[in-house]
């Protein structure tokens, strides 16, 4: 019996309507029917349930369908489920603004809420043009940024991510390039971006980083030396510093923010992906003091001009405050830990397999990277027999499951890696 036979109609009905993402749609198999979802777990329409192991591109960090988080949606569903936010207020989001400006401490205070991860980088990059021009310094239009950087896939922040990182190759020459650099991992490179900067940084508005996980570019690690070698050449430079913490903000890597583990405060950072728990989409570009100053002006030209539609969403915002609440108890660093503890344990064998030329954790993010592209479509496909839902990425396949995966689950996600490695 062949899939259309088994699949829903819904699915098969509403097929040649739907632009699949990251996919050739004339050749790739049909997705996997999910009808609901609770906990780490996708319960597909034909009855399967899979333990998730990429939590919905990292976002749903809690589980799904957290009763805390759900009943702060369903009583701000009832009071209002959306309010313009131009020349309007409401109470979730100007709370959820003060409370993330106190987690992330430091200078990080004044935060703008678009919807999506990609729009909240281009939002930032707004920013530090912008902060140039109501400062009156000219000719700050590049951005620099770093190689295995991954930032986006809207047109402005197509041009900062690595260039041969494949996704975007069609695009190159539409948008103005901009500098992309190896990141200063030694005094070498150090050197060397110091040399660069001091011949371009009249020309850089700012330099943008994803803190030390390089996230769809291809899960690459770094410490947090390079972050404060990055702080002190934009000090030097006087460049402005964009921490891009969309996959590694909200626990991932360990500390609840890289910016607060490695002690290194950016001038602007982007925040999405777990924002909600997984749940409504909803995005924040939090700038500093400094940065925000230079805004704040008598002269309507200097504001901010930029407003999407659905800018700080009440529902995603109920949501988000509802998420904030959980880490607030602070169990999710011991269950980062654990999971930390049981990737690296559970990952170990794939070390010595053929083919793998690194395995590789950092709290909740296991990777183990190929010598080649993998087979996504076949190697998703096992997993899914296996009771799996892993998706891999050009070279890797990695793991970065919910804080509230229990051992057994995340046992049998490594089992399924081991094994498809093994099996080669």
């Amino acid at each position: 019996m062949s899939n259309s036979d088994t699949a829903p109609a819904w699915l098969t009905q509403g097929s040649a309507h739907v632009w699949r993402p990251y996919c050739q749609m004339k050749t790739a198999p049909a997705p996997l029917a999910v009808a609901r979802t609770e906990g780490c777990r996708l319960i597909l329409e034909d009855g399967r349930e899979l333990v998730d192991g990429i939590a919905s591109w990292w976002t749903a960090c809690h589980g799904y369908n957290h009763p805390h988080i759900r009943a702060a949606v369903q009583a701000q569903l009832e009071r209002a489920p959306h309010i313009m936010f131009g020349g309007l207020a409401h109470e979730p989001a100007y709370r959820l603004a003060r409370r993330l400006a106190g987690v992330l401490r430091g200078d990080l205070s004044h935060v703008f809420f678009p919807e999506s991860g990609s729009v909240s980088v281009e939002i930032a990059m707004k920013m530090a043009l912008q902060y140039w021009i109501n400062r009156g310094v000219a000719g700050r239009t590049r951005f620099l940024s770093f190689l295995g950087g991954y930032h986006g896939d809207t047109l402005a922040t197509m041009t900062i991510c690595d260039p041969e990182e494949g996704m975007h190759a069609l695009f190159a020459g539409v948008m103005p390039g901009q500098h992309v650099k190896a990141l200063p991992v030694d005094a070498e490179r150090e050197a060397a971006l110091d040399a660069f900067l001091a011949a371009h940084g009249h020309e850089i508005a700012a330099m943008i980083v994803e803190p030390r996980v390089q996230g769809a570019g291809g899960l690459l690690f770094h410490d947090d030396g390079v972050l404060k070698r990055l702080r002190a050449l934009a000090d030097k430079h006087q460049v402005l510093l964009i921490f891009d913490e969309i996959f590694t903000g909200f626990g991932r890597t360990g500390d609840l923010f890289a910016c607060i583990g490695s002690g290194v405060t950016p001038d602007i950072i982007t925040l999405s992906k777990a924002l909600t728990g997984g749940t409504l989409p909803l995005s924040a570009a939090v700038a500093s003091a400094c940065v925000f100053e230079a805004f704040w002006s008598d002269d309507p030209g200097a504001a901010l001009m930029h407003g999407p539609t659905y800018m700080a969403n009440p529902l995603a915002c109920a949501a988000a405050n509802a998420s904030l609440d959980l880490f607030e108890t602070g169990d999710w660093a011991a269950d980062v830990a654990r999971i930390d503890c049981g990737l690296r344990e559970g990952l170990e064998p794939c070390r010595h397999a053929p083919g793998v030329v690194d395995v590789r954790v950092m709290g909740a993010i296991g990777v183990v990277e190929m010598d080649s592209p993998v087979d996504v479509n076949g190697l998703c496909a096992r997993f899914a027999q296996a009771g799996a839902w892993i998706r891999p990425m050009g070279k890797v396949i990695y793991l970065t499951p919910p804080f509230v995966i229990s051992d057994a689950e995340l046992a049998l996600l490594t089992g399924a890696i081991v094994a498809a490695v093994g099996q080669g």
